[in-house]
């Protein structure tokens, strides 16, 4: 049997990661879930809402210290920096569990928020409690992975203590060794992280973490940028000052153009954020006042992931197991990597693999969870398989190396991606020649035929109907039998 989950590496039960209240991760690669502090803040356990006083009660530290001092490179490393908590297995990475963690210019902008645009942080009067997401609103490019890799390092301890609790009581002693986990807590007398040691599962030379499921979400955090900027317009009628409200209109109205676009109504937003920090608190309001909704939506999400992620995508790799030795392929990465492709293409559109795409009878058509799928055929290889290389000409979906001069990159994406004509016309072409991989593989995954036509229009037009490198997988439920007869 294939080893992919927490459960089948430790010798224990689904049943009882679930009476933990934890998410039964997978050990080969990274999970598109994470942690949202709005579910530590909103939750009626008293344990969660002391976890978000303990992150809040971090960050008016944080407050203080960037007003009243000069802070160096060293003290902004220890305090505003940190790594990707890696053990989790949760976040974006797909390959493996190798995050980028919070950086310099992470720590730079924490540092200079808090001391600028945020200096009542901690002393609203317009929200219920404080919230470490407004922190990252009014920063582009701060999404759901940054949020969810701080508000992990503040709780790391906690993390670490549940994973022990579950540890002793259900794991036999020879997975367990005692580690001292870097940046466990924080000692606010000597203002710097401890070490601390605790009994854990290992795995590859690295401890595991378990994660709480009613700590998570998929997509995104419940206080976001993009649904700031979404209802922008709105927003400014949950200011209490008439006065206020109308500067705000008005300056707003000012930084259009005659006719704007969205992405001028975007700028002139975050132009207007800026100049009146005010709007974030509104914001964050109404998303407290609506509170029990982002509970209910995150539960929905993990349970679906669980279907998805644990159950069906453990029956792919059992499908795949079977099919012909699949997982003892070998050769060049190219062919190594058509081979992969094909038996997944067999698999799906021969043996009721299909049906592993639906959750509740609708198709997956989120690229995010198909490369999380895709990333199970590489189970066991000798290969490197990493994700999103960068090349200098943008990321391509994975590379598939042995060595330095056996190099196979790989697109997997969707027929519905609006993208997909530009993708086959240039982006291929352009990561071979931008990189040291001599050949690319295109995987098309499709769940009609209005999706099919488009595929083959586009392939006719750009002359590739015969062009071996691109693969189409048929996903479609409508043409083949129900999954009790196949």
């Amino acid at each position: 049997m294939i080893k992919l989950y927490f459960t089948d590496y430790f010798g224990v039960t689904p049943e009882q990661i679930e009476a933990h209240g934890a998410f039964n991760i997978t050990l080969i690669t990274d999970l598109p879930l994470f942690i949202d502090p709005f579910l530590l803040f909103n939750s009626k356990k008293v344990e969660y809402q002391r976890l978000h006083d303990a992150m809040i009660a971090y960050l008016r530290f944080l407050r203080d210290r960037a007003a009243a001092t000069n802070i160096g490179p060293g003290l902004n490393a220890a305090w505003y920096r940190f790594p990707e908590i890696r053990q989790t297995w949760l976040g974006f990475s797909v390959s493996g569990n190798q995050g980028l963690g919070l950086g310099q210019s992470f720590g730079n902008a924490l540092q200079q928020n808090l001391a600028d645009v945020f200096r009542d942080f901690g002393q609203e009067k317009l929200t219920k409690g404080s919230h470490l997401e407004k922190l990252c609103l009014i920063a582009e490019g701060v999404g759901n992975d940054k949020i969810s890799d701080f508000t992990t390092n503040l709780i790391h301890g906690y993390l670490l203590e549940y994973t022990q609790r579950f540890a002793t009581a259900h794991i036999d002693r020879k997975h367990l060794r005692e580690v001292a986990a870097p940046r466990a807590t924080f000692n606010f007398n000597t203002e710097s992280w401890e070490v601390g040691r605790y009994l854990l599962p290992m795995h590859a030379g690295d401890y595991v973490l378990l994660t709480p499921k009613d700590m998570l979400t998929k997509d995104h955090t419940w206080i976001n940028r993009g649904d700031l900027l979404r209802d922008f317009e709105s927003i400014p009628d949950a200011v209490p000052s008439a006065q206020l409200r109308d500067q705000i209109n008005n300056y707003f109205r000012k930084r259009l153009p005659q006719e704007p676009t969205r992405e001028d109504r975007e700028r002139a937003a975050i132009s207007t954020i800026s100049e009146y920090p005010v709007l974030i608190d509104a914001f964050i309001r109404r998303k407290e006042d609506t509170g029990e909704r982002a509970e209910t939506i995150s539960n929905e999400k993990v349970a679906q992931s669980t279907t998805l992620y644990v159950r069906q995508f453990g029956r792919l790799a059992q499908l795949l197991q079977s099919a012909s030795r699949f997982y003892e392929l070998s050769g060049d990465t190219y062919a190594e990597a058509y081979e992969r492709v094909m038996y997944f293409k067999d698999v799906v559109e021969n043996k009721g693999g299909h049906v592993l795409f639906y959750v509740k009878g609708k198709p997956v058509e989120r690229e995010t969870d198909v490369h999380v799928m895709y990333r199970l055929t590489w189970f066991g290889t000798n290969s490197d398989v990493t994700r999103e290389a960068n090349d200098g000409r943008g990321p391509v979906d994975f590379k598939i190396s042995r060595g330095r001069h056996d190099k196979t990159k790989i697109e997997f994406k969707l027929a519905s991606n609006s993208q997909l004509k530009r993708n086959l016309k240039r982006q291929v072409g352009i990561y071979q020649r931008a990189s040291d991989a001599p050949r690319a593989l295109k995987v098309i995954v499709y769940f009609s035929r209005p999706q099919l036509d488009r595929v083959l229009r586009i392939q006719r037009e750009l002359e590739l109907e015969k062009d071996p490198s691109i693969v189409l997988v048929d996903a479609r439920a409508d043409n083949k039998p129900s999954a009790s007869k196949a």
